[in-house]
Parts: structure tokens; sequence; C-alpha cells
């Protein structure tokens, strides 16, 4: 544990997560980025996508909801895509990976382009009850077609490996850059005893038994409770070597103020044994979206 770092040990973690529906993880090939990411990538297709979210999403944008909070995240995960039109994403708690997504925004309504994208896959299921007055034109427009997914070819669909991803903003917070090197490491390393394989030892894998991707994120929000760690246990994982269903299956778990000493631990327990380290727990999602507390 590097010493000096500014790290809050006083305020209880359980509730520190910020609600969200769905997390959106843009693979950049790159280990730190500017403080805001949107600024970040200006030549990269991934810059691109993650611009794009941002104005079709965020303030003004005409898919926002205040009932659907999208986290656009960017990580050190290598994409897929090398063409100058598409850009590869994780989607979380959905468990999927694309890997090729059109970043322009095309003036063409029967084209394929990153408005179809958010219409296939970051639209609410079901709006909120807070928009049931509006037009059903505006309803239906504002809720997901889950029938555009067929455009989107080569979707993984992420059973199997577990994905350990850290904060490692360090152009956003020193904290966070100094912490996630070393948690890195050591997850890597701990991983690799129990017999996973991991992006960099093994980057043509996105989901199979015993591999687990593992990756460095930009600003999730409490860089005081550094170092930041979200585990996400796939839909069908078992505990150990054993049939017996994972109990955290479809979920996302979110660690706060942990150091490399704790890696083992959450490695035992929640990603082998599906149980949740409660002194580091900050919040959770479930498959459905649902945040879970302690």
């Amino acid at each position: 544990m590097p010493e000096g770092l500014p790290i809050d040990h006083e305020q209880a973690l359980n509730g520190t997560m910020a609600a969200y529906a769905q997390q959106i993880l843009v693979c950049t090939g790159q280990r730190d980025w500017t403080s805001r990411i949107e600024n970040d990538g200006e030549n990269e297709t991934w810059g691109h996508l993650v611009r794009g979210l941002k104005r079709l999403l965020g303030r003004g944008g005409p898919y926002l909801d205040p009932f659907n909070n999208v986290l656009v995240t960017t990580s050190s995960i290598a994409p897929a895509a090398t063409n100058s039109t598409t850009a590869s994403a994780f989607l979380f708690p959905s468990f999927k990976y694309i890997p090729s997504i059109p970043v322009e925004t095309l003036s063409s309504t029967n084209a394929t382009d990153l408005r179809t994208f958010v219409r296939a896959f970051l639209l609410p299921e079901r709006l909120h009850d807070m928009h049931s007055s509006l037009p059903a034109e505006k309803q239906a427009g504002m809720t997901r077609a889950p029938e555009l997914s067929s455009k989107f070819e080569g979707i993984v669909y992420i059973n199997h490996s577990p994905t350990v991803l850290i904060c490692g903003h360090g152009g956003r917070d020193m904290r966070c850059g100094v912490m996630a090197p070393a948690l890195e490491s050591e997850f890597q390393r701990v991983l690799q005893s129990q017999g996973f394989t991991f992006a960099g030892s093994d980057s043509s894998t996105i989901d199979g038994p015993n591999h687990a991707n593992i990756g460095l994120i930009s600003h999730v929000g409490g860089h005081k409770y550094a170092g930041n760690v979200i585990v996400y246990i796939p839909p069908k994982m078992t505990v150990g070597t054993t049939d017996e269903p994972h109990p955290l299956a479809g979920k996302g778990i979110w660690y706060g103020r942990i150091e490399p000493k704790h890696v083992q631990g959450i490695v035992d327990e929640t990603i082998l044994g599906g149980r949740v380290v409660t002194d580091h727990f900050r919040g959770g999602i479930d498959r459905n979206g649902d945040i879970l507390r302690m």
C-alpha cells in the first residue's frame, strides 16, 4: 500500500455507489485518460463513441432519461475493431461484448448507426411510471427495441468469465492512478494461481471457463475510497470447481478501500465462493438493473 495517500477510512462504504441501470465499458487499449474522457481519444474511434454516447444520452440528448442512468466508462481492455468507423465495448449487467459499434450518427433513419446501438441495447426495457403521461409515440421512442440487436454481428455473451474492473483514472485523481497498477498486478497473480487466463496472457478470449477479464477503468465515483474495484460475476458461473450455481451470478459488486493485501480474499470469497466482503461493499447491481444494498 503506497504511503501518504489521502484515503477516507471513516465513512461507511455501504450505499456510496451511485445507482445506475447499465455500464458501457468502452475498449480503448490505453491505461489512463484525461480528466474528462469525452475530451480524450480525439482521433480514435473509441473517443468518437464516448462523445456520441454523451450527446445522445446526456443533457440535452434525445435519449436523456433521469431514470435510466447509463455509466459511460473507458477501459484499458484493447478493442477488437480496427477500422475507422467502429469501436468495441462491454455491457454490464447485460454481460455482452459488442466488437463492432458504429460511432457515427447518420441522417438516414434506416441506416445502422450509433442511435441504432443505443435503441437496441441502452434504453430501458420498461419506462418509469413517471413517464406515463407522455404520448405513446414518445414513450415508444424512449424504450428499448431489442429486435435491432440483430443488426450487430459478433456479439459475445459473457456467461463464464468474471470481469474485474479497477479504477485507474490517474488523469482525474492521483489516488486511483497510484493504486490501480498494484491492484491489477495482484489480481492477475492471484487469478493466474487459480488457473485463470486473462487479457494479456490470452488476448483472443472474451468468455470461457477459467478466463477472467481484468481492466483499468475511468472514474466511477468515490476516489476518496481508492482502490475502487467492480467485480461482475457472469450468469453461468459456478462455485469453485463444482456445479453449484454461483450465488452472485449475474451481479456486479462494487468494493472500496481495496489494497493489494485484500485481493486474495476478494478472489476467494467473491469470485470463487459467491460471498460479499461486507467491510468493503459499496453497492451492487443485479441482472435486472436492481440496486443491491446491505
